[in-house]
């Protein structure tokens, strides 16, 4: 592709996954807050929640199997179709608790198919080179759309203790439009016809590829430690007596430094090379994880956020352009939706784990058995082969 067109795709591109994560940022919480309007038990809001990751979980490597045989844009056509639909049955506030159910299961495989699609597309069109930068951008682009949604619950749902549902799920069902829209205006590239095209093996070729495994595991165990932190930090913040908006400008800030090392991703890995870069950004992380932990003055609790911030910012658009750089073409797409399942995965597993290790020793004992658990997965990054050569 010549300059202008790449840049208009990549636009395009980045465009629709803010609006994918958006719509997915605003819908979630607001179904919360609808189920907590119905009154609903507590055994439904569990189920409310897992039922966004449990039928995604299952269907994540078939995704990525027909990224690469239909193509990303119809795969994420199908995606940008189900949010949209997930938009509109949540607005019809229709079936009680069950229906808020449906609406999550079918908003988790939209997103799921979208993600899967946007990260196959950056991986089949940023080309040799260019892959930290790209994920670097795709990345930042997510990342804006997560902190758009919930600000967009507050501008339109109003300041009361439960918001106005109703306009915020109408409203989120005018950006799936807006999604299907920019799907239309998608233009990938002219490559060999999704199918046609000898596939170079398959599930099995991409388990055998040097360092997959620790990669899927430096991926996974950097994501849950980003959900930690939003569910502990507030709870540490609680354990010392800080400030609710204290704590909310401490998980800011680390959103902010994550975005700001992803913007920057392609500088820095042309820097310090990307096995550095990956280790040094785990190494960041654990060392500020366990040190945020510690008692220490406001401000200087600060300073350690922004930089536990930009650590965990790195490890997920890294190991997106390790993993487009060394799967075979005709499989990227199975290779993202791999790296997708070992993350939702890691998401159900790892907090459970570090939560019951950590059982008795409150807040800061989770966030300090986090820090040795990053520590662990820095010592397997340096074997990672992330530069095209092992590690020593």
């Amino acid at each position: 592709m010549s300059a202008d067109p790449a840049r208009r795709m990549l636009a395009v591109l980045l465009l629709h996954a803010a609006l994918t994560q958006v719509i997915t940022f605003v819908l979630r919480p607001t179904s919360a807050y609808r189920a907590l309007e119905l009154d609903v038990p507590a055994a439904w809001l569990g189920a409310l929640t897992a039922s966004f990751a449990v039928v995604p979980l299952l269907l994540a490597v078939p995704s990525g199997q027909a990224t690469d045989r239909f193509g990303e844009r119809r795969v994420m056509l199908v995606g940008a179709v189900l949010m949209t639909l997930a938009a509109a049955v949540f607005a019809t506030e229709r079936g009680g608790a069950a229906g808020l159910v449906v609406g999550s299961v079918v908003l988790g495989t939209g997103h799921l198919l979208a993600v899967v699609g946007q990260q196959s597309a950056v991986a089949n069109t940023a080309g040799p080179g260019r892959f930290d930068t790209a994920f670097g951008y795709y990345t930042f682009a997510a990342s804006l759309g997560q902190a758009a949604g919930p600000a967009l619950i507050t501008l339109i749902g109003g300041s009361g203790a439960l918001p106005q549902t109703a306009p915020i799920f109408l409203t989120a069902t005018v950006l799936g439009v807006a999604l299907l829209g920019c799907t239309a205006f998608l233009h990938m590239p002219a490559r060999a016809a999704p199918g046609s095209a000898p596939q170079q093996g398959g599930m099995g070729t991409l388990l055998r590829l040097p360092g997959l495994l620790r990669a899927l595991l430096v991926s996974c165990v950097v994501l849950a430690a980003v959900d930690i932190t939003l569910v502990y930090l507030p709870a540490l913040g609680a354990d010392r007596g800080l400030a609710a908006g204290f704590v909310g400008l401490l998980l800011t800030l680390r959103a902010v430094a994550s975005m700001a090392s992803r913007l920057f991703l392609g500088r820095l890995v042309t820097l310090v090379g990307r096995r550095r870069l990956m280790i040094a950004s785990v190494a960041l992380s654990a060392g500020a994880m366990g040190v945020v932990a510690a008692p220490l003055p406001p401000l200087a609790m600060a300073a350690v956020v922004v930089l536990l911030g930009l650590g965990l910012g790195v490890g997920q658009p890294l190991t997106m352009s390790w993993l487009a750089e060394v799967a075979p073409a005709g499989l990227r797409g199975r290779a993202m939706s791999l790296r997708l399942t070992g993350n939702r995965l890691g998401q159900v597993l790892i907090p459970s784990t570090v939560g019951l290790v950590a059982v008795g020793v409150g807040a800061a004992g989770v966030l300090w058995a986090t820090a040795a658990a990053l520590a662990v997965v820095g010592v397997a990054a340096r074997r990672l082969a992330v530069d095209g050569r092992p590690g020593s």
